[in-house]
């Protein structure tokens, strides 16, 4: 009587661990790449109450705020998430998005204010990151 033996071959084994290493080759740079964008896509909904106190204090003062402290915010570095080192309004009532080494370290993305019509609408500049990495409104 013959006994079958079951299991995979040598072959069959290297052939599996070879296309699994090359599915994890391809794989794991689209993860970090989203995993980016999702940051960035993050921070833009974070800064949502800075763009509104910079308004608010355009409206009612008539210039932009110079920094946190004018536009009745948060100091820069308290104003963070898991990927947002700092978020900053600079003279020109700019917002600057400082991000760490989950996004890019110390890379950055600025929000301009823009007065068109009645209206200030915010332009997305991609500062030090990479455009890859940013929503569609912010590639140049």
């Amino acid at each position: 009587m013959k006994t079958a033996q079951s299991g995979f071959t040598l072959i069959e084994l290297l052939i599996t661990v070879t296309a699994i290493g090359i599915l994890t080759a391809i794989a794991l740079p689209v993860y970090q790449n989203y995993t980016k964008r999702t940051y960035i896509a993050e921070s833009l909904s974070l800064v949502g109450s800075a763009k509104a106190a910079v308004t608010e204090y355009y409206s009612s003062e008539g210039r932009w705020p110079a920094n946190n402290l004018e536009a009745s915010l948060a100091d820069a570095e308290t104003i963070t998430s898991e990927a947002v080192k700092r978020v900053a309004v600079q003279p020109n009532g700019a917002i600057r998005i400082s991000f760490n080494e989950k996004v890019k370290d110390n890379g950055y993305l600025i929000l301009v204010p823009d007065m068109g019509g009645n209206s200030i609408m915010w332009e997305c500049t991609p500062g030090t990151l990479d455009a890859v990495y940013l929503p569609k409104r912010c590639r140049s």
